[in-house]
C-alpha cells in the first residue's frame, strides 16, 4: 500500500474535504435517473414477462425456456470478459463509459422487440426453441456492453456521501415504474372490450415497441447530460499492465465473493418473481390483480428508499444488508406457512386479496433498502479493489461477477422453467386462444410454492453472505482518506489537472 501523502495535498484539498465537495449538478442527476428509469421500464417488462410469454403464446414447455436460458446464459457469460476488457481500456473524447450507452442500443432495442413476436413460421417445437435462444444470446451481449452504464455511477462523482444520495435518488424515482404494470390490465381488459379483435398476444406485442422508444430517448439524453469525474489511469498506463494480470488482482479479492454470493442470493428470488404472473393469473383468477396489490404493496417503498442512506449512516452498511436481508426470509416463510386462501374459496375471495396484500407489502419491506444497499457494496468493492491495485477495473471486475452471475443464473433460470413441469403445470387456453385461470388444487399449491419459498430462500441467504463483506468501519475509512489522496496525485499530473479538482470537474 503506498504511504500516506496527505500531508503534501493543500488544505483545501485534503481528502476529508474532497469527500464534502458537491460534484453532480441538478440536470446531471436528472440526466441519470431519467436513463435509469428508462432503462429499467424495459428491462422489468421483459424480465417479468418473457417467460409468461414464451410459455404461453410461443408454445415453449417448462423444459425448453429453463434449456434456453441456459444455453443462452452460457453464451453470454462468455461474452462477458471480452466486454469487460474492451469498456476499461476505452478512452474516447467522450470518456470512458458513456459510449456504451450508445453502442449496445441496437442490440438490446430490436431483440426486446422479437422477444414478444411469434413469427408464423415457427411450427415445431425445435424452431421455437432456436428462435428464442438466438434472440435471447443477442439480447445478452447488448446487455453485456451496456453494463458500461452501470458502472458510469462509480465514476460520476468520487463523494462517497453523494454517491449514496445518487442511488437512493435514483431508487425513488424507479418506484414511478408503473407503465409495465398497465399491460397487466391491457391483456385483461382489450380482448373482452374489443370481442377479441385485439388478442392478449398483440398487446405484449405492442408494448414492447412503447418501453423500446421510452428507453432510446432515456438512454439518449442521459448520454448528453453526464460526465466521468474519478481520475483513472491513462490509456498508455493501462498498456502496461496485462489484462492476465488484471484478471489475476481478482482472485484474492474477498469482497468480490461477497458480492458474487450476496448477488447469487438475490438472483435466486428471480425463480419466484418468473412465477409471479402464473400465480396472479391461476390462483387469484386476474393478471390485474398483480397490478391491484402492487398499488398498496409499494407505498412502503416511497419511505424507506429515501431512509436507507441514514439507515446505513447510522448502522453501517454491511448490518443495514444482513437485517434486511434475514426480514425477508422470515416474512416470506411465513407467508407461504398460512398459505394464500387462507379465508376460503371464491366466497373469501376478497378477505384473501386483502391478505395477499398486508403480507406482500410486510415481505417486500426491505427489498428497497437491499436495491441501494446492493450498489453502495459495489461501489466499496471497486474502490477497494482500486486501494490494493491502483487500477479502476470496473470493466474487468464486472465482467467475472457478471460470468459467475450468468453461470448461477442459469442454473435459477433452468429451475425457474424446471418447477412448472415438475408442478405438471399446463397453461390453459378459451377457444379465442387466450389464457384462462387454472383449476388443480395440487397444481395451485405447488404454483404458491415457487411464488412465496424462493424469495425466503433468496432473502436468508443474502442476509448470511453480506456478514463475510470486510470492508467497513475504521478499515474503510482509511482506505477511502488513502484513495483521496492518491486520485489528486493522479489528477495533478495531468495538464490542468490542479484546477479541474478545485473546479470539482476532475
Amino acid at each position: 500500500m503506498e504511504g500516506n501523502t496527505a500531508a503534501a495535498v493543500p488544505e483545501e484539498l485534503q481528502p476529508k474535504k474532497t469527500a464534502e465537495r458537491r460534484y453532480i449538478r441538478p440536470k446531471e442527476l436528472m440526466a441519470y435517473s431519467l436513463t435509469s428509469y428508462g432503462l429499467n421500464n424495459l428491462t422489468t417488462y421483459v424480465n417479468a414477462t418473457k417467460q409468461f410469454f414464451m410459455m404461453s403464446f410461443l408454445g415453449l414447455t417448462g423444459t425448453l425456456y429453463g434449456t434456453m436460458s441456459t444455453v443462452s446464459t452460457i453464451w453470454d457469460a462468455l461474452d462477458d470478459p471480452l466486454s469487460g476488457v474492451i469498456i476499461d481500456r476505452s478512452r474516447t473524447r467522450w470518456g470512458r463509459l458513456r459510449p456504451f450507452l450508445i453502442a449496445p442500443m441496437p442490440l438490446w432495442a430490436i431483440t426486446a422487440i422479437l422477444f414478444f413476436s411469434v413469427p408464423g413460421s415457427l411450427l415445431t417445437p425445435q424452431s421455437k426453441f432456436i428462435y428464442a435462444t438466438v434472440v435471447t444470446i443477442i439480447y445478452g451481449i447488448g446487455m453485456s456492453y451496456l453494463s458500461g452504464w452501470e458502472l458510469l455511477l462509480y465514476n460520476i462523482t468520487p463523494n462517497l456521501n453523494e454517491r449514496g444520495r445518487l442511488i437512493a435518488t435514483n431508487k425513488f424515482m424507479n418506484l414511478f415504474t408503473y407503465l409495465p404494470s398497465v399491460v397487466s390490465f391491457c391483456v385483461d381488459l382489450l380482448p373482452k372490450a374489443t370481442n377479441n379483435a385485439v388478442t392478449q398476444q398483440s398487446v405484449y406485442a405492442s408494448f414492447s415497441f412503447v418501453f423500446v422508444a421510452i428507453a432510446v430517448v432515456c438512454v439518449l439524453f442521459g448520454f448528453f447530460n453526464m460526465k466521468e469525474r474519478v481520475a483513472v489511469m491513462s490509456g498508455e498506463e493501462m498498456q502496461n499492465i496485462s489484462i492476465f494480470k488484471s484478471f489475476v488482482s481478482l482472485i484474492k479479492c474477498r469482497p468480490l465473493f461477497v458480492v458474487m454470493l450476496a448477488t447469487f442470493f438475490s438472483d435466486v428470488k428471480g425463480v419466484g418473481g418468473a412465477s409471479e404472473d402464473f400465480f396472479w393469473l391461476n390462483c387469484t383468477g386476474k393478471l390485474s390483480n398483480r397490478v391491484l396489490c402492487s398499488l398498496f404493496t409499494g407505498f412502503p417503498n416511497y419511505v424507506t428508499t429515501p431512509l436507507t442512506p441514514v439507515l446505513v449512516r447510522k448502522f453501517g452498511l454491511r448490518l443495514t444488508a444482513f437485517l434486511a436481508g434475514i426480514f425477508g426470509g422470515v416474512t416470506y416463510t411465513a407467508l407461504y406457512l398460512i398459505g394464500y386462501n387462507p379465508f376460503g374459496g371464491s366466497g373469501g375471495s376478497a378477505k384473501n386479496f386483502i391478505y395477499l396484500v398486508v403480507g406482500l407489502t410486510i415481505c417486500g419491506l426491505p427489498n428497497h433498502i437491499m436495491s441501494v444497499c446492493e450498489p453502495l457494496l459495489k461501489g466499496d468493492m471497486y474502490d477497494y479493489l482500486e486501494w490494493t491495485t491502483g487500477m479502476r477495473n470496473e470493466g474487468i471486475v464486472n465482467a467475472v461477477s457478471g460470468y459467475v452471475k450468468k453461470l448461477s443464473g442459469s442454473v435459477i433460470q433452468l429451475v425457474s422453467g424446471l418447477v412448472f413441469d415438475w408442478i405438471k403445470f399446463k397453461p390453459q387456453y378459451d377457444i379465442y386462444g387466450n389464457v384462462i385461470p387454472h383449476t388443480n388444487p395440487r397444481v395451485l399449491k405447488g404454483i404458491f410454492g415457487i411464488f412465496a419459498l424462493a424469495p425466503a430462500v433468496s432473502r436468508f441467504g443474502y442476509g448470511l453472505a453480506v456478514l463475510l463483506f470486510n470492508v467497513h468501519g475504521k478499515f474503510k475509512e482509511q482506505m477511502l482518506e488513502d484513495l483521496a489522496v492518491r486520485r489528486l496525485a493522479r489528477a495533478k499530473k495531468d495538464e490542468g489537472g490542479l484546477n479541474a479538482v478545485e473546479n470539482g470537474e476532475a
